[in-house]
């Protein structure tokens, strides 16, 4: 069993207001993305990871990555595309000859526990697509115009995390198809549920943050300093 991990860090990070990108944003002294490489290094599954980042910071992300003392975890770096998706395919081409399985992982978040990662992968080499994901704990609603829908059930609901693991297979051609038929997706789960392949639940934490606005830098700083992840 070969298995590699797809680190996801190819996002603009709009939604930081001018920041810059978000997963090089120091949290408690280190990049934020030392911190998620820094939990793949101590997953017992994982023995390499295909880091995906914007073409222009290739470089800088070398340097990085140099300076940076091993986890022991295997690190390459990939340009990536514009759409998650594309980024998602330049990982998937730079994976091992070999590798069978691959966790799909964004790099915005920092405190995947490596027993996540590895629960991830022991399920997916049962020939499954999983996806992390918790009980959504906030009533949901659908808005149209500003006016409330519906109210879903939230007995039913679950907000979907990464890691997600698959058979490399499975999604290479889920990838593919989304290709030909034009369809665009934030969630990789979502390209395999498509093809009709079931993707099935790894309880997450809600500790597995995705930091996505300035605040939720100052949330994951508070959660380093004081010992919590």
């Amino acid at each position: 069993m070969r298995v590699n991990a797809v680190i996801l860090a190819a996002g603009r990070g709009t939604r930081m207001k001018g920041q810059g990108s978000k997963v090089l944003l120091p949290v408690a002294g280190r990049p934020l993305i030392l911190h998620t490489l820094d939990r793949f290094g101590r997953s017992r599954e994982v023995p390499r990871a295909v880091l995906v980042v914007p073409p222009e910071d290739v470089g800088a992300y070398e340097t990085l990555l140099r300076a940076t003392p091993s986890t022991g975890l295997e690190t390459g770096i990939r340009s990536g595309g514009e759409r998650r998706q594309d980024s998602v395919r330049a990982g998937l081409e730079a994976l091992d000859p070999d590798c069978e399985f691959v966790v799909v992982h964004d790099g915005a978040r920092p405190f995947a526990a490596p027993e996540l990662i590895d629960r991830c992968v022991r399920e997916s080499c049962r020939d499954r697509s999983v996806t992390a994901a918790v009980p959504a704990r906030n009533t949901i609603k659908t808005v149209f115009d500003g006016q409330v829908n519906e109210t879903l059930p939230r007995s039913r609901l679950w907000e979907v995390q990464t890691p997600q693991a698959f058979p490399v297979r499975t999604l290479r051609d889920a990838c593919e198809l989304a290709e030909r038929e034009g369809v665009e997706a934030t969630d990789d789960a979502m390209l395999v549920e498509r093809m009709g392949v079931p993707v099935w639940v790894v309880e997450g934490s809600t500790l597995n943050i995705k930091v996505t606005y300035p605040e939720d830098v100052l949330f994951a700083e508070v959660l380093v300093t004081r010992g919590v992840v």
